[in-house]
Parts: C-alpha cells; sequence; structure tokens
C-alpha cells in the first residue's frame, strides 16, 4: 500500500513537471535545456553564488543556445563568439530589448537609459550621445581633463611615500572625476567628505550586485521578493545616490541658463522645458535623474575597476610591467604628459590594456537583453519579451577566438611583428546597439591613465609575484577585484 501511494505521489510530480514545463514553452519553440520544477525552475542546475560558472557548464551539455528557467522566467542563454554575435549585431534590432535585474527593478523601473526600452530608450539614447560628444567625448577636451585628472591622481600616488596602500578609492576618485566634469559640471577635491561617501556607496552598492545572495534574488525574485533581506540594501544605496543627483539638479535650475549648459544635467533639464508641452517626450525628473545616475555608476566603476585589475596583473606578471616601461620610455619619454595619439606608436602597450580588460572580464553575463518581437534564431522561434542572457565571458574566453584565453597574455593581440591585431571577440562594452555609451571615453580613460602612472612609477607588490592571487572577490554581475594593497616607487 505504501509502495502503490509512494508510486502515485512520483507520478504525480512527473505530470506537474512535464505539464509546468509545457505551458512555459507553449509561446514559442524555445531551445532545449535542463527541465526545470514548478516555482524554482532550474534550482538543482545553477548555483546561486556561482550564476556564471553553472551557464557555461550547461553549455557543455546543450550547446552555445540552450533555456533555463530562473524560478518561473524563461532565459535564453548565448555562449561563444558565433552565438552572442549572431544574436547581438546580426540580429541587432530583435536583441535590442533591455531586461532589468530584479535586484535593480525598484530603483529603475525601465527608467534612464540603461534600462529603458522602445522610444524611451531611442529617446535617450539618441540625447546622451549627443550631450557626451559636445561635453567633448572622444575629443581633445576631453582628453585634457583626463591628463589634468591623471596630474591630481600622480601627486596622491607620491604622498603615499612607497608605503603600502589600498588603490581602491584613489582609483575611484580620479576615473569619477571625469564623468564628473561632464555630468556635474566640475571635479571634486579628493578630501570631499560628500564626494568620498559617494565613492564608498559606488564601490559597495557594485559589490552588492555580485553577492551569492544578490544574484539568488535576481534567480527568484517571484518567490524572493515578498520576503526582507540583504536585496534591499542595493535599493537604499542607489537612492543615495540618486538623491545626490537630485540637490545636483535642484542646484542647476536656480542658476540655469537656457543658451549657455554647463553639464549634462544643464542640457537636459533645457530639453525638459523645450518639451514641456509634447506628451509623448521621455524628458522628464525620473529620466534625468536615473539616466545622470547611469552614467555617472558606469563611468566610475568599469574603468577605475578594470584599472585596479591592471595593477594587481602587473604586479602579478612583472616582465610584462618592463615592456610596458620600455615602450612608454621610448614613445614617450618622461619630458611630456602622454597622449592619445601615442597609443598608434605603442602596440605593446595597447595590447596589454586590451587584456586586462578581456582577463579582467568585468560584466561577466552582460546587463540582461530581450527580444523585443517574436524572433527566429538558429531553428528556434523565442517570443517576444523573452530575457536573453548574452555570456561576455564565454566570447572573452573563446577558444576559437584566443590561443591562450586561460592565461594572461599580450600577445593575444599581437600579431607575428608584434603589431596591434584586433580581435572580434573582445566584447568587454557588449557589442549591437546596446553596446555601452561611453566606450570611447573609457577607452581613452584606460590608455593615458595606465601609460600617466607608469610613466612615473614602478608598480610593487607586497607579496612575490607567484602567490599573488587574481581570484575575483565575488563573481555575479560583475567580477569585483580582490582586495590588494600596493606601493608605488618613483622611476
Amino acid at each position: 500500500m505504501e509502495l502503490a501511494s509512494a508510486l502515485t505521489v512520483l507520478l504525480a510530480i512527473c505530470l506537474v513537471v512535464i505539464t509546468a514545463k509545457r505551458k512555459l514553452s507553449s509561446n514559442g519553440r524555445l531551445p532545449p535545456g535542463p527541465t526545470p520544477l514548478p516555482l524554482i525552475g532550474n534550482f538543482l542546475q545553477i548555483k546561486a553564488a556561482e550564476t556564471c560558472k553553472s551557464l557555461l557548464k550547461l553549455s557543455e551539455k546543450y550547446g552555445p543556445v540552450f533555456t533555463v528557467y530562473f524560478g518561473n522566467r524563461p532565459v535564453v542563454v548565448l555562449c561563444g563568439h558565433d552565438a552572442v554575435k549572431e544574436a547581438l549585431v546580426d540580429k541587432a534590432e530583435e536583441f535590442s530589448g533591455r531586461k532589468t535585474m530584479p535586484t535593480l527593478e525598484r530603483t529603475f523601473e525601465e527608467y534612464g537609459v540603461v534600462f529603458a526600452n522602445g522610444d524611451r530608450w531611442k529617446q535617450l539614447r539618441r540625447f546622451s550621445l549627443t550631450i557626451l560628444r559636445n561635453f567633448g567625448m572622444g575629443k581633445k577636451t576631453i582628453e585634457q581633463r583626463i591628463q589634468e585628472e591623471a596630474q591630481f591622481l600622480l601627486e596622491e600616488f607620491r604622498k603615499t611615500n612607497e608605503k603600502p596602500f589600498d588603490p581602491t578609492f584613489f582609483l575611484s576618485r580620479a576615473v569619477s572625476n571625469v564623468i564628473c566634469s561632464i555630468v556635474f559640471g566640475n571635479r571634486f577635491d579628493y578630501e570631499d567628505k560628500e564626494f568620498q561617501a559617494l565613492m564608498e556607496m559606488m564601490n559597495n552598492s557594485f559589490r552588492e550586485m555580485s553577492t551569492a545572495w544578490s544574484q539568488f534574488y535576481d534567480i527568484y525574485a517571484n518567490i524572493l521578493k515578498y520576503f526582507p533581506g540583504p536585496h534591499t540594501k542595493i535599493y537604499d544605496i542607489l537612492e543615495d545616490m540618486r538623491r545626490f543627483i537630485s540637490k545636483r539638479a535642484e542646484k542647476n535650475r536656480e542658476t540655469l541658463d537656457l543658451n549657455s549648459p554647463r553639464d549634462f544635467i544643464d542640457c537636459f533639464l533645457i530639453q525638459m522645458e523645450k518639451e514641456k508641452n509634447n506628451p509623448a517626450s521621455e524628458f522628464n525628473v525620473k529620466n534625468m535623474e536615473l539616466t545622470t545616475l547611469n552614467l555617472f555608476f558606469a563611468g566610475t566603476e568599469t574603468v577605475s575597476s578594470t584599472l585596479r585589475y591592471g595593477f594587481l596583473l602587473l604586479m602579478k606578471y612583472p616582465h610584462v610591467q618592463d615592456k610596458m616601461h620600455e615602450e612608454i620610455d621610448r614613445v614617450i619619454g618622461n619630458n611630456r604628459a602622454p597622449n592619445i595619439e601615442d597609443r598608434n606608436q605603442m602596440p605593446y602597450t595597447d595590447a596589454v590594456i586590451h587584456e586586462v580588460q578581456r582577463v579582467s572580464d568585468l560584466i561577466p553575463m552582460d546587463v540582461p537583453h530581450m527580444v523585443i518581437r517574436d524572433t527566429e534564431f538558429r531553428g528556434y522561434l523565442i517570443p517576444k519579451g523573452t530575457e536573453i542572457y548574452p555570456v561576455l565571458s564565454s566570447v572573452l574566453n573563446d577558444p576559437k577566438k584566443f590561443k591562450n584565453p586561460k592565461k594572461f597574455s599580450p600577445e593575444n593581440f599581437l600579431d607575428a611583428n608584434g603589431s596591434f591585431k584586433k580581435n572580434d571577440a573582445f566584447v568587454p562594452f557588449s557589442s549591437g546597439k546596446r553596446i555601452c555609451l561611453g566606450e570611447a571615453l573609457a577607452r581613452m580613460e584606460l590608455f593615458l591613465f595606465f601609460t600617466t602612472i607608469l610613466q612615473n612609477f614602478r608598480l610593487k607588490p607586497l607579496l612575490p609575484p607567484e602567490d599573488i592571487d587574481t581570484t575575483p572577490l565575488e563573481s555575479g554581475f560583475a567580477n569585483i577585484v580582490p582586495m590588494y594593497q600596493m606601493c608605488t616607487v618613483p622611476r
């Protein structure tokens, strides 16, 4: 009797699973993947603390395109250069939608240029690109601003007197001041307490978004959203940052000259005034605050984290640092500051910076995409609104595109003659229509900050190079740079 009861229960469970899977797939022909359980989806196949690793492991079984269920949400996962390019570039329009991770949904609610969709996104992206370019992105004016900030950073490094220090906030303040000069119209003194608090909030939120709990929440938000938990920390931090932007905007309003905008906020306020009678306009307070937050956050944390990872890698591989020093001395010397035109004569340094970005693999699963219409893809039919995870980590480590994907090797970007070699699998800024707005600015910053610092200092570790651990502190939405101390020794 007990055996019969057990078999009945087992049969009922199997029927529920099969029915749930059919129901979830009823709107299209989704790619195959592991069978989900009701409510919890592929809980058994995905470790919340290692989402990216779990997806890469599943791709070994199911191929480069497969479906997993985050709770009751179907997610199509794309792995490898070919699949990601086919989606984001060859079918750029269809895959141009954006899904907001549940940890950020309460803050953004599809507002702001990064998380907007449809006409809202088109209006905000076009406007943001125009204003960034007007304020010098990719031009000589912003190059001079970066060069100036790099000199402030050098002075802070000199003050350490070759003693050990953590470079985290040195770098975040320097990098942030570049984007601050665009969005707020001025740089901040490194000792400004409000600025220091902002940098700490930004660093904490970036790390918090990548913790095991945040990954767990992003996967199972359909259940966890009804309960309190650490996921509320991110919302609270971002709201504090948003309040700072709101105060800045209020100050700008008080002294606004419609004919002479000083910064991004002024430009947005002027556009709001121009379109105040247009009911279809997306130029409102919420989009202003959240687009500014998008630019401020992305313009600070991504570049500063890449620089920190780069310093760590250069200390672990001192022969690479030596070759960079040699090239800097030969091309630039020590009597002038580096400029962006030097990059064309410095293939090794350029290759090292690219390799730092590849190995640091900062946003391993990209910001989630979404198909904006029913989409045919590789023989499958992906329903409109389906969430897409283009795993950038799998592209940056694709063995078909890189000779030594698991090693730090600048030769990945050099040809047999030592000239710089482009690689279309280099996608740290993503690709397609959702490619990073600030790519040109970030590339300029990385080159000028790296070369200026190495022109003046040798980076000295506190440990033997072979003992330096480059394993990320957290690996979730982002790969968080491990904490370390270093010394800067004048050259």
